[in-house]
């Protein structure tokens, strides 16, 4: 395009024609030759060829800049929506016809909306990867990777490539919850343990990992497989120490209750130790007091057996005679001959030579109780019979007494309760012969069923009642001697 002179001002003044009409006049007035104005001309011309020369190559340059700038913009927009997933993008010019420039104008507003988008869409991806990179810290118990932030690979930032990672992270929250959740079940079951075993909670989870203490927020707990791992054995040595531990108490409860039973220990010091019978025929899991297996409680129960233990021999030899004077008691209660002292000194050589277990002893001591009231009953219908007859044998004897007595029948004091005394008793002389053959019968009958002589205080029962016998018929002979010597007499006079 040409430039005129009312576009360029200076150009009035300076043109090219007026420029070289002065020059000539110049010329003229210096008288140069035509062949040295010639040489000239032909040097301005060449010097007009060479500026315009290198305003077209610059112009040239300028345009293929614009283009090379135009061709990275739309690789650009190319590359953004790529790696932003987009195929088309609503800013985007349809009509690519216009000048270089116009081009380049209308691409410039879309690029800088990709470029923020893109921006935009690297925080999200950011934060999401650091999410995920945190959390997998956590699991792999590497908390350090969290110094370091995740590289966002800027190639690929689509929506869909979002998803996967907010779908991953979604995965590994769900994961951490579910972790969270079992260290907060095994600590739970820690502390209950450590309540019940009397440990201190605190020192034994820290010891596991210090973010298991209660002060720290749940969110800030470990949850890495190292954690899991130790405080799953933790659970496991915690969970065997109260096995062992209730297994050693049931022992020592056991051992109590034996020797309380022993030495007939009163009520009152069993209650002293109720807290270690408690749990005498209890499981495990049952056991869920606080302090229940703690270890000066299990001390506390072994020092007490040890004591009793060591009193046992003393009270033992206390606890057997009083069995052996209830075994006498049922003896004499049965006229069943003993020998106490022998019996005793028995007792007082095994006790000291250890030879038998105290509670064999008393076990034995029992049976032999159990044994003597056995037979103690199968005695007593004769054993009552014996005290009737026995009772009976002394009325008859003071019958016969108050027969010889020639004052019997004087008006003096008490002389009617005598006759009526002496009445009675001749009714009961009478039943005497009946109640011997009854107590014959049933001796002989006991004696074949136990295969052994009925003894009354250590005298056979039959002998005593044959003596009896000749002894009843001695007198009746004597008596029959006397009436027929008496009815001599009167004959005679």
């Amino acid at each position: 395009m040409a430039v005129t002179e009312a576009q360029n001002p200076l150009l009035g003044e300076n043109t090219c024609g007026s420029l070289l009409k002065k020059l000539q006049e110049i010329w003229d007035e210096v008288g140069e030759s035509d062949e040295q104005r010639d040489k000239m001309l032909l040097q301005l011309e060449q010097e007009c060829l060479d500026v315009y020369k290198r305003k077209v190559e610059q112009a040239a340059k300028s345009r293929a800049q614009l283009l090379q700038a135009l061709s990275d913009a739309k690789l650009e927009l190319s590359t953004l929506l790529s790696a932003l997933g987009e195929k088309s993008f609503a800013g985007i010019p349809e009509n690519t016809s216009g000048t270089i420039k116009e081009q380049l104008a209308a691409i410039a507003p879309v690029l800088e909306q990709l470029w923020q988008q893109k921006e935009e869409r690297i925080k999200e991806f950011s934060d999401v990867q650091s999410q995920i990179q945190q959390i997998c810290g956590e699991i792999a118990g590497n908390l350090n990777l969290n110094d370091v932030s995740p590289a966002v690979d800027e190639s690929d930032l689509s929506l869909k490539k979002l998803d996967e990672y907010q779908s991953e992270l979604q995965e590994l929250q769900k994961e951490k919850s579910e972790r969270l959740h079992k260290v907060l079940e095994f600590v739970s079951t820690v502390h209950d343990l450590c309540a019940v075993l009397g440990i201190d909670f605190f020192t034994t989870v820290t010891e596991v990992h210090p973010s298991l203490n209660d002060s720290t927020g749940v969110q800030s707990k470990s949850i890495s497989n190292d954690t899991l791992a130790r405080l799953a054995k933790t659970v496991l040595t915690l969970k065997e120490d109260k096995k062992q531990r209730l297994h050693k108490l049931q022992e020592l409860a056991s051992q109590l209750i034996d020797l309380w039973n022993l030495m007939d220990t009163h009520p009152e010091e069993r209650r002293l130790f109720d807290h270690v019978t408690c749990n005498m025929s209890a499981s495990v899991d049952e056991v869920t007091v606080p302090g229940a297996l703690a270890l000066d409680l299990i001390e506390q129960a072994e020092v007490e057996v040890e004591r009793l233990d060591q009193l046992k021999a003393s009270r033992m030899k206390e606890i057997a005679f009083k069995k052996q004077a209830e075994l006498e008691e049922i003896f004499v209660c049965a006229h069943i001959e003993v020998d106490p002292d022998a019996a005793r000194e028995k007792i007082m050589a095994l006790i000291d030579s250890g030879n038998i277990e105290p509670t064999e002893l008393l076990a034995d001591m029992d049976n032999q109780i159990a044994t003597a009231k056995e037979e103690a009953l199968s005695r007593k219908d004769i054993l009552d019979k014996v005290e009737k007859w026995m009772s009976a044998c002394e009325e008859e004897s003071w019958l016969e007494d108050y027969n010889r007595d020639d004052n019997r029948y004087n008006a003096s004091r008490g002389a009617h309760l005598n006759l009526k005394r002496a009445e009675k008793a001749r009714i009961l002389v009478n039943k005497i012969p009946a109640l011997v053959d009854t107590l014959v019968a049933k001796t002989r009958a006991w004696e074949e069923d136990h295969g052994m002589s009925f003894t009354y205080d250590g005298v056979p029962l039959l002998a005593m009642l044959d003596e009896y016998a000749m002894l009843r018929h001695e007198r009746e002979e004597e008596k029959r001697r006397m009436r027929v010597s008496n009815t001599n007499k009167m004959i005679r006079i």
